[in-house]
């Protein structure tokens, strides 16, 4: 009788490396390090910061201070060669994780409210540069969808996706745009008609919902004609939600990191993840934002494998990533 076959073992952060993967959710602005950080405060700051300093801007517990570190982090942003030089690091690390594609998120709304000085159009030619030089040099191909602050209001949000709409053209990385911010501060149901606007538009439709606010939030994002759900996290509390999104095959971008470091989820085994994966629905996994420490590419798909079905679930997972681009998604 034949001796049975020694299975090698696997070196799963080296399999999860070589995994080509997708990012859906990622912000620009929360993909600076904190060695970035003091290059950008060496440049602006009358007394630059130390790295030590600056790491420990990074260090928080809740989802108000996350917001305080990205808004702090975000304000060292002034001049167009900053954009320029965090969209070229980016997509540097996105590709020495062996991500070969994403969608990432640029506010435009903390643009127009707080840097006046700065137009759109000369960030965005700016970091469009970086990243055709990036993406020629590392391979992973970058698209942009444009970010709003939900609690800065209706009347900003307005102004920011009927630019993206008209800029479109001009910059054809452009494909989507999404609101994110305070959920409780600014609820998703207001926004229904500017987002049939953008859709006439052929802007492609995500909402941040169900992060730090039930699964109400998410129900108005679906009826405000959302492509994408990002996070998700509160439709486990809804029984009826999550059979609709599992019908309709509404794409999740899943971060289970983030949702661990905001707070807004306590543990890895509290995290429903693994419901979500077990119960059909699309789930993609994603970084969100590289201020929460551990939250590269490999490190989260190493962290949630075990629990996305096993038998290499974040491979799985990073299928559904790809299959639900805005780029190529109906």
């Amino acid at each position: 009788m034949a001796k049975g076959r020694v299975q090698p073992e696997i070196d799963i952060p080296a399999w999860l490396r070589d995994l080509p993967k997708v990012e859906l959710h990622l912000h620009l602005e929360g993909t600076i390090t904190p060695e970035t950080l003091v290059v950008l405060s060496r440049r602006h700051d009358a007394e630059p910061l130390t790295l030590d300093v600056a790491r420990e801007l990074y260090v928080y517990d809740n989802f108000h201070a996350f917001l305080m570190t990205f808004k702090a982090v975000a304000a060292r942003l002034q001049t167009a060669d900053d954009y320029a030089l965090i969209t070229y690091e980016m997509v540097r690390e996105l590709a020495g994780q062996g991500v070969v594609h994403a969608e990432v998120y640029i506010s435009w709304g903390i643009l127009l409210r707080f840097k006046p000085e700065l137009t759109i159009e000369a960030v965005m030619d700016a970091v469009e540069e970086a990243r055709l030089r990036a993406e020629r040099e590392f391979g992973t191909t970058i698209l942009w969808i444009i970010d709003a602050v939900r609690h800065f209001g209706l009347a900003e949000a307005a102004a920011v996706f009927r630019l993206a709409a008209k800029l479109m053209p001009r910059y054809p990385s452009i494909v989507g745009i999404g609101i994110g911010g305070d959920e409780a501060g600014g609820p998703a149901g207001p926004f229904r008609e500017v987002y049939a606007e953008a859709k006439a538009a052929g802007l492609r439709l995500t909402v941040h919902a169900g992060e730090s606010v039930g699964p109400e939030s998410i129900w108005s994002a679906l009826n405000i004609g959302a492509e994408r759900i990002g996070h998700a996290l509160t439709a486990q509390h809804d029984p009826e939600l999550l059979e609709v999104l599992a019908r309709r095959q509404v794409p999740l971008e899943i971060n289970v990191t983030s949702n661990l470091r905001t707070g807004c989820c306590e543990t890895y085994e509290a995290h429903p993840l693994r419901e979500y994966f077990d119960g059909g629905l699309m789930v993609t996994l994603n970084s969100a934002e590289r201020v929460h420490r551990g939250a590269a590419a490999v490190r989260v798909f190493a962290g949630a494998d075990a629990g996305a079905g096993g038998e290499r679930g974040g491979g799985k997972l990073s299928g559904a990533g790809a299959e639900a681009e805005a780029s190529g998604a109906d």
